[in-house]
C-alpha cells in the first residue's frame, strides 16, 4: 500500500522545501488540489526539489479545461518531473462549471470518458506520430501542426486517474483510466460493494485486467493524543462529511446505509449557511462508517484492516488542525505492518 499526502499551495516559494520534506519523511506521493490556487503551477516546483516522489494533480478540474490544454501541461510536467507525474481529474459539479468555470456541462460520465480519450489521441500523435483525428461528441481534435507538436517524451505520457463516486463516473475510470481517486466521502462497505464492481465493469469493457488499476483515495482519520484533540477532530471531520453529503449526487453512498434521507436535510441547511448545525447530524455510526477514529497508534492497524487489498494507495483525510509529526509516525506504522 502507497502512502500520499497533500502538498498544499498557499505560500509557493515554500513549496520545494515543503516537498523535499514529505519525500524525505517517505510518502510515495504528493499531491496538489485545484480549490483556491491552480494545482499544476506548486508541481513545477515541487519537481525541482524532489527525486523519487510520484507528484499529481488531486485533482485537476476537468471541464474548466480542453483536452489538448490539459494534455500538453500535464506532458510538459511528466518530462519535467522524469516521469513521475500523475494526472488526477475530476468533473466538479454542474453549478461549478457553469456558473464559476462558465464551460458547458452534460453527460458527466460520457463526456469524461470523451476527454480522457481525446487526451490519449493527442498524446499518440506526439509520441508516435500517429495522425490526430479524434471525433467525438463532446470533443473534435483533427488539426497537429509540426510547430505546436512537442515531440516524444522519453517518459511517454502520465498516468491518468480519476476522480468518482457514482457507478457511471467509476466505469469510466475503469475503462480509460490507470487509476481511480475514490473519493474522502466514502465507506469501507461503499468501496466493497459498489466502486469496486464498477471498476471491474469498466476494466472488462476495455479487456484489462485488475492489476493495471489503482484505486486511491483519501481517507478519513480522526485521532488525537488527548480528550479535547480527539473532540476538536470530531468536530471537523463531522462538518467535512456534512458538506460532501449536502451533495445530491453523493446521496448514493448515504443510500447504501440506509441514510438516504439526510441528504435533503443537510442539502436544505446548506441553502440557509448553517453549516455548522449541518455537523451536528453526522452521529456517531455515521462518523464511524466514514472515518477511522482511533488513537495514533492504532490507526494503521485500522486502516490497513478496512481497506487492505482493496485500496492501492491512500492519504489521511484530516479536516481539523493536527501535528505533522503524528501523520509521520503512522506513516512509519503502515510500513511496518
Amino acid at each position: 500500500m502507497k502512502i500520499d499526502t497533500g502538498l498544499g499551495g498557499d505560500d509557493l516559494g515554500a513549496i520545494g522545501q515543503r516537498a523535499r520534506e514529505l519525500e524525505d519523511l517517505g510518502y510515495d506521493g504528493i499531491y496538489t488540489a485545484e480549490t483556491n490556487h491552480d494545482p499544476f503551477l506548486p508541481l513545477v516546483v515541487a519537481a525541482e526539489h524532489t527525486e523519487r516522489a510520484q507528484l499529481g494533480t488531486g485533482i485537476a478540474v476537468a471541464f474548466a479545461r480542453s483536452p489538448m490544454t490539459t494534455a500538453n501541461t500535464a506532458w510538459d510536467l511528466n518530462l519535467y518531473s522524469g516521469g513521475r507525474m500523475m494526472l488526477g481529474l475530476g468533473s466538479q459539479i454542474q453549478p461549478h462549471i457553469t456558473k464559476r468555470f462558465s464551460m458547458p456541462w452534460s453527460h458527466p460520465a460520457a463526456r469524461m470518458r470523451e476527454f480522457v480519450s481525446a487526451m490519449r489521441a493527442i498524446w499518440s500523435s506526439w509520441q508516435d506520430g500517429t495522425k490526430l483525428d479524434f471525433r467525438g461528441e463532446f470533443y473534435s481534435h483533427t488539426l497537429m501542426t509540426p510547430f505546436f507538436n512537442p515531440g516524444p517524451n522519453p517518459y511517454g505520457a502520465p498516468k491518468v486517474y480519476l476522480a468518482a463516486v457514482g457507478e457511471k463516473m467509476t466505469e469510466v475510470a475503469g475503462e480509460v483510466c490507470d487509476g481511480i481517486l475514490i473519493h474522502g466521502f466514502t465507506t469501507e462497505r461503499y468501496v466493497r460493494e459498489v466502486t469496486i464492481p464498477a471498476i471491474e465493469r469498466g476494466l472488462a469493457k476495455a479487456g484489462r485486467a485488475r492489476g493495471d488499476f489503482e484505486v486511491s483515495g483519501p481517507l478519513f482519520v480522526v485521532t488525537g493524543t488527548t480528550d479535547e484533540e480527539i473532540e476538536a477532530a470530531k468536530t471537523g471531520t463531522r462538518q467535512q462529511i456534512a458538506f460532501y453529503g449536502s451533495t445530491p449526487a453523493y446521496r448514493g453512498v448515504l443510500d447504501l446505509h440506509g441514510w438516504g434521507d439526510l441528504q435533503g436535510e443537510l442539502n436544505k441547511l446548506s441553502k440557509q449557511g448553517k453549516w455548522v448545525e449541518m455537523g451536528g447530524l453526522i452521529d456517531d455510526d455515521i462518523l464511524d462508517a466514514f472515518a477511522v477514529v482511533a488513537e495514533p497508534e492504532g490507526v494503521a492497524a485500522e486502516l490497513k484492516r478496512r481497506y487492505a487489498g482493496i485500496v492501492d494507495r491512500l492519504s489521511f483525510y484530516a479536516p481539523y488542525q493536527s501535528d505533522p509529526a503524528r501523520w509521520a509516525a503512522v506513516v512509519a506504522d503502515l510500513r511496518a505492518a
